[in-house]
């Protein structure tokens, strides 16, 4: 890895983040607590897993401490203070969003450590292993996990898998429920 993958990632994450900004700004409380029906997660259900899981990635990639605390959960009025990640569809239907003002600051919070994080890092600490296979039960049917196969996790492995692809991921679900609340795409 050299200067020009790192300067390429930084970019890329500033541009996905750019697009989560753009879509929080288009939208209000209302859109984003919106219940289309049982079984269709809230938009709020994605834009929480996404920012919570960058958050605790980061950390896990060798970068800050997470910033979600017990403090930003109350400030943001979540229902349910967890990422989801583990959870049935049926207990994730609950999640909502209580103050929308401050779930954009702890979003400009999290997407500004990552960058600055990622931007920091020296490219020959991208090809350090993380995870070594066999991998763990929660590693083994994940993306990540596809990526690494035998040869192990890397660190830019894990932020392009659980950062990147896991924000481009929830992104597309968000454009997609835009459209039940009569919101348009983001792109073109």
């Amino acid at each position: 890895m050299d200067h020009s993958y790192r300067s390429s990632l930084v970019r890329r994450l500033r541009t996905v983040h750019g697009l989560y900004f753009e879509a929080v700004d288009s939208m209000e409380l209302h859109h984003v607590n919106h219940v289309e029906r049982d079984g269709v997660l809230p938009i709020a259900f994605s834009l929480v897993h996404q920012v919570l899981v960058e958050d605790s990635s980061r950390f896990f990639a060798g970068g800050p401490l997470p910033l979600f605390n017990d403090e930003w959960s109350a400030r943001i009025g979540l229902t349910l203070p967890t990422d989801g990640k583990e959870e049935p569809v049926a207990v994730m239907m609950a999640q909502r969003i209580g103050d929308y003002h401050a779930f954009r600051e702890f979003q400009v919070e999290v997407f500004t450590t990552t960058e600055a994080f990622v931007d920091s890092l020296e490219p020959g600490h991208f090809d350090d292993i993380l995870a070594v296979a066999p991998y763990p039960d929660v590693l083994a049917n994940t993306f990540s996990a596809r990526l690494g196969g035998s040869a192990g996790i890397t660190r830019a492995d894990a932020i392009e898998s659980w950062i990147y692809q896991h924000a481009l991921r929830h992104l597309g679900e968000i454009e997609h429920a835009r459209a039940l609340v009569d919101l348009g795409g983001l792109t073109s």
